[in-house]
């Protein structure tokens, strides 16, 4: 028995659920109001014998004791299993060493911590931090928030903070690992900042694991961060999620703005689902780590970010989060800090108004485009296709390409055609041998279909095209779901393994290393999904006849009985769908 099975066995699902949702019994399971979203007749339920979970609400989700801590507490499988072996009394096992690396991450969150502290002080009551105090004040921060941010200032000094944190006990060496010091070319090491305001950098645990400091004079750059350490990673943080995790899952909605003072303003203002990129630019692992808080994500950049973003990556961020991306419009020259101080109705009303992301790339796109003539039309549709092309949300897709049909007054077939082509063109690989043997999924394995199925992705990544549009939720097992997620966002197996905890590492070899004939991959790859869709959307359809069957029997007291048709209908169809396409592989064999 592996670490993970063990903490799920000593774990009772029922016990933790009931934590955070007051659950009752509805025949051989229990309901309760979702504890993810606001809801006034119940839909969530729990299955103790199969200790599951699904949400037939809003949520649309579910799955084991450890992906619901993940979900509710907004931690990675790694920490949520850390936090259920701590309970369960299971000693997990950890890599040679672990334990050290931990002491040093230790030792450099508190020299953050303590650096911090230091800025924060002189901000209060150095004399030489008077322009930092005036410049604060001008942008309409008050102590309270000052206080909460603990905003601070670094004095225009070589050595200050050095010097203090040395003679409170930490070594040279530790502040070079920790980012705060730098080292010169005449091996002399010096402060990294000096002469700024400072603004703390937390993860969402509340630690500090770095800084940005803006110049207050002309000195470039402008705003400075924190160099790359064993706990500080720019294209994974955002600035203020300590802040803002509870509201960004309360209100099932990240906003993501550009700079530090946009969240502090939003924050002072009591509009607390504000975050910041550390820079122009979203990274895929930040937008991971606001899909653990909600999928619903609003770019609040100025015009010229915000439109890069929405050409480059807006279509990937949507498919990542499986929920659309919608782009706020701020008013020319102005900054959401400057919009919130003004009028924070107004505010409001952008957030709710924003445009989603492909309707504002249109727009922009076009804006600079005269569609009456020929040529602009052309260049509207290359620029636009792909975007529409990558688009895994099917409905979206056909609503886009004849949204764009009409903006160049073309048929929708022109726009269908283009797209094909583009599309075909990005699958063209070497053809499968003929000679391959006729596709059998070995009768061993149905079992354990999931892990077949994966084996056969992580040892063929080519493979990763065909899973389009698949939901993770097909994975029952936690730990296949995070392989399978992480292996989406990266198939080179070094780095695959280095995105995963290390309780999965075993998992992954022994997936790595099973035995399965390369023959007429693109078969078996495409019968697998659909048998592993298949049996999910089974166990849902059984899941929720039963439900319905207990709530008619009980008057409808308990879960609505129309929310639970509704599942019906759509699961049927979905069913429906999944058995067509078996039956049409199976003509073509």
């Amino acid at each position: 028995m592996s670490a993970i099975d063990e903490v799920k066995q000593r774990t009772d699902i029922v016990a933790v659920i009931s934590q955070y949702t007051a659950l009752k019994k509805a025949g051989r399971n229990l309901t309760g109001l979702c504890p993810f979203h606001s809801e006034k007749h119940a839909s969530f339920f729990v299955f103790p014998e199969q200790q599951s979970w699904h949400c037939f609400g809003a949520c649309a989700t579910g799955g084991d004791v450890l992906s619901f801590i993940m979900k509710k507490e907004g931690l990675t499988f790694g920490e949520a299993l850390r936090l259920l072996a701590d309970k369960a009394g299971v000693a997990l096992p950890e890599k040679p060493g672990q334990a050290e690396k931990k002491e040093e991450q230790a030792e450099l969150y508190q020299i953050n911590q303590a650096a911090a502290e230091y800025y924060h002080n002189l901000l209060l009551t150095s004399p030489a931090a008077e322009k930092a105090r005036k410049y604060i004040a001008g942008r309409g921060l008050i102590p309270q928030t000052i206080s909460d941010f603990q905003l601070g200032y670094s004095p225009d000094s070589w050595e200050s903070l050095k010097q203090h944190l040395m003679q409170i006990g930490y070594s040279e060496n530790s502040l070079l690992k920790c980012g705060i010091i730098i080292e010169a070319e005449n091996g002399k090491t010096h402060d990294r900042f000096r002469g700024r305001l400072m603004f703390p950098i937390r993860d969402a645990k509340g630690r500090t694991v770095g800084f940005g400091g803006r110049a207050l004079d002309d000195a470039m750059p402008k705003y400075m961060n924190s160099s790359q350490s064993p706990v500080f990673d720019k294209s994974s943080i955002l600035y203020g999620i300590d802040r803002a995790a509870r509201a960004i899952r309360e209100k099932d909605r990240a906003v993501i703005v550009e700079g530090y003072m946009d969240v502090i303003m939003a924050h002072q203002y009591g509009i607390n689902n504000v975050v910041a990129s550390m820079g122009t630019s979203i990274t895929e692992t930040q937008v991971l780590t606001l899909k653990k808080l909600s999928r619903n994500m609003v770019l609040a950049l100025d015009s010229d970010t915000a439109g890069e973003e929405a050409m480059l990556r807006g279509v990937g961020y949507e498919n990542t989060l499986g929920a659309e991306v919608r782009v706020v419009r701020l008013p020319e020259g102005k900054d959401p800090d400057e919009v919130i101080k003004e009028d924070i109705k107004s505010w409001e009303q952008l957030v709710e108004q924003a445009l989603p992301i492909m309707d504002y790339t249109i727009n922009m796109i076009t804006a600079k485009l005269d569609l009456s003539q020929p040529g602009d039309k052309s260049r509207a549709v290359e620029q636009l296709v792909p975007s529409i092309a990558a688009m895994e949300d099917g409905v979206r897709q056909s609503h886009y390409m004849q949204k764009l049909a009409r903006l160049v007054s073309v048929s929708p077939h022109v726009i269908e055609t283009t797209m094909k082509k583009l599309v075909t063109a990005a699958r063209k690989r070497p053809t499968i041998n003929k000679e391959a043997v006729e596709l059998t999924i070995p009768v061993e394995v149905t079992d354990t279909l999931e892990e077949y199925c994966l084996a056969l992705l992580l040892q063929h990544p080519e493979l990763k095209e065909r899973c389009a549009g698949f939901s993770v939720d097909c994975f029952a097992n936690s730990a296949n779901r995070e392989i399978f997620t992480a292996w989406l966002e990266c198939d080179d197996r070094l780095i695959l393994k280095d995105k995963l905890d290390q309780n999965i590492h075993e998992r992954l070899d022994a997936l790595m290393k099973k035995e399965i004939p390369a023959t007429q991959l693109e078969k078996k790859i495409g019968a697998s999904l659909l048998r592993l869709r298949e049996k999910y959307l089974r166990s849902l359809e059984s899941r929720r006849s039963e439900l319905l069957a207990q709530e008619v029997e009980a008057g409808g007291a308990g879960a609505d009985l129309a929310v639970l048709e509704e599942q019906g209908i759509e699961t049927s169809i979905q069913l429906g769908e999944v058995q067509k396409q078996q039956r049409w592989s199976e003509t073509r064999r």
